[in-house]
């Protein structure tokens, strides 16, 4: 019997709250992890995400984006919830300029805008 595997839908950021019925990766790391491990149905993306250790800034979701056109990563739909406009435009662009030339699949949808509403929390 062939397994199913489960659809998730995916919130990449590194300081917003993680939307109800999202899974959160904080990381371009933990993103690729999950990317490659799950079958994802919503991707809602941030630009900047934060710096490591050392304050050294760390792999953006421009670069995720870079990674889902290079490697053909199918989902359903892309959001991108940036507020970071030169950002959000490059990611953008990126994605549908691959999506004409065939890296990835036609039929996803891509958004400019954000799924949900951002939320941070103040501790």
């Amino acid at each position: 019997m062939k397994k199913v595997r489960r659809t998730i839908n995916l919130y990449v950021d590194d300081l917003r709250d993680c939307p109800e019925g999202f899974v959160v990766a904080r990381s371009y790391e933990e993103a690729i992890d999950i990317l490659d491990k799950k079958t994802v149905d919503i991707l809602s993306l941030d630009h900047d995400l934060g710096e490591d250790a050392y304050g050294e800034t760390r792999k953006s979701g421009y670069d995720l984006v870079k990674y889902i056109c290079e490697n053909g990563i199918r989902v359903n739909a892309i959001y991108i919830h940036t507020d970071n406009p030169v950002g959000r435009d490059n990611m953008y662009k990126t994605l549908l300029a691959s999506q004409s030339r065939g890296f990835i699949d036609k039929k996803i949808k891509i958004y400019y805008y954000p799924f949900t509403e951002n939320k941070y929390t103040i501790n």
